[in-house]
């Protein structure tokens, strides 16, 4: 029996799918505490907007938001192909291990460091070494709260979004079902957490025009990643083979009502 799931091939593919989803969202929190200049990035002066009374606004974003995206193709394309529950589930696994992750991240603060590893960055202009850790991993309660209050909500809407489209459009067309579902949870994402993390450490109109300016990236982002969804849907039918992706997509369809096709196994 062993045998024949590992060699199922839509059980192949939502294992491995399913690792990416969940390692790519603790990667992403985890390097989220570095704050980039994107136009430094790519060579350009700050773009210095002025919103809700706020000058000198420029793309300062979290280092996170580089793989946000790509967790986002992920939930659409194993909505796709699995259906809303599925995705629902693997979004539980990624919460609970983040949650579990940065618990580990505050008990390694809290065990005492030996004398000769504080020091031992003198060499590399860290004077102490437990202070950078704990600067690196010890994010406020409040951001990490926020982060995965936003991740779990913006994912309910992704596939929310996504079905109501796919719906609409009859099935056709995954890049409008995609990217628009990203659109509108990316938005709801940025949002959730900024408000959470610095209410009341920020002024509203603080928070709103960081939130627009994170969610110009993420459109944007959403949009240059369409093609790339559209390359991931062929890649996959081609190795499932046409009707055993056919299948798997009236089933996932069929999930949100609650009637789901059985699935062939396809070694």
């Amino acid at each position: 029996m062993v045998s024949s799931i590992v060699k199922d091939k839509p059980t192949k593919l939502l294992l491995a799918m399913s690792a990416f989803f969940v390692a790519n969202a603790l990667i992403a929190e985890s390097i989220g505490t570095k704050i980039f200049s994107f136009e430094k990035l790519v060579g350009v002066a700050p773009v210095n907007f002025t919103m809700f009374g706020q000058s000198g606004l420029a793309f300062n974003l979290t280092c996170g938001v580089l793989l946000w995206p790509l967790e986002f193709i992920m939930t659409d394309i194993v909505n796709e192909f699995y259906g809303p529950k599925v995705v629902r589930r693997i979004s539980l696994i990624a919460i609970c291990l983040i949650a579990y992750a940065f618990l580990m991240y505050f008990m390694a603060i809290g065990v005492p460091p030996a004398d000769f590893w504080i020091g031992s960055g003198k060499r590399n202009g860290i004077d102490n070494m437990q202070t950078a850790f704990s600067g690196i991993f010890g994010q406020g309660m409040r951001i990490i709260v926020g982060s995965i209050v936003a991740f779990g909500v913006s994912q309910l809407v992704d596939v929310y979004v996504f079905h109501k489209i796919k719906k609409a459009t009859g099935g056709r067309h995954i890049w409008l079902r995609a990217t628009g579902s990203t659109l509108v949870s990316q938005l709801v994402d940025s949002y959730i957490v900024l408000f959470i993390a610095f209410w009341g450490v920020f002024t509203w109109q603080q928070i709103l025009s960081f939130g627009i300016m994170n969610y110009i990236y993420k459109f944007t982002a959403a949009i240059v990643l369409t093609p790339a969804i559209v390359w991931v849907e062929k890649r996959i039918e081609k190795y499932l083979g046409r009707d055993v992706s056919d299948r798997m997509k009236r089933s996932a369809a069929g999930d949100d009502e609650g009637e789901v096709t059985p699935i062939p196994t396809a070694g």
